[in-house]
């Protein structure tokens, strides 16, 4: 793969003032990855729930839940959303950190921001202590499941996720923290 990057992938830690750039970038990154799967209504009903200004600014100040932007040139280019939630049984480990959300503007795919975001999350975990990360990712979504497993994820069961009135399967996969890529 080659890089199309020209300057450095930073990250930074997202505040409750970030909560409009954070609701423009998390529904574009969204509707980008997967308008063109579903159905407009379906698109339509998850977006209005979970993607506006609003929703940003409780999530930000959610004491759960860790948000990191890629930046280029001070310019945001992708996030990620880390959760301290319910970890699935399968996971196998009650105290793992989920990476709720990680997603890369569409124009930087293939730059190394989501490697950037992906190695943010493993820092935080190994910061917080914890050994495993876990994520659900869409059964049907092969360029992240690709991703993933090439950071050491391994699939280790499924889960139900709602996208408007479809109920569909996420893939439920998981790695150790401390495992070098």
């Amino acid at each position: 793969m080659t890089s199309r990057a020209t300057s450095s992938i930073t990250t930074r830690r997202a505040t409750t003032a970030d909560a409009a750039l954070l609701a423009e970038l998390a529904a574009t990154a969204f509707s980008d990855s997967f308008a063109a799967d579903n159905s407009a209504e379906n698109m339509a009903l998850y977006m209005d729930s979970a993607f506006g200004e609003a929703t940003q600014r409780d999530e930000l100040s959610d004491p759960t839940r860790t948000v990191f932007f890629a930046e280029q040139d001070g310019v945001a280019v992708g996030y990620t959303m880390l959760h301290d939630a319910p970890v699935p049984p399968s996971v196998g480990d009650d105290t793992a950190l989920e990476i709720a959300r990680l997603y890369s503007a569409k124009r930087m795919i293939g730059t190394g921001v989501g490697a950037t975001l992906m190695q943010r999350c493993i820092d935080e975990a190994t910061a917080r202590g914890r050994q495993t990360l876990w994520l659900g990712v869409w059964e049907s979504n092969a360029r992240a499941i690709a991703f993933y497993q090439r950071w050491g994820f391994v699939p280790v069961g499924s889960q139900t996720f709602t996208l408007g009135h479809d109920v569909q399967s996420d893939l439920v996969m998981a790695r150790r923290a401390s495992e070098a890529k």
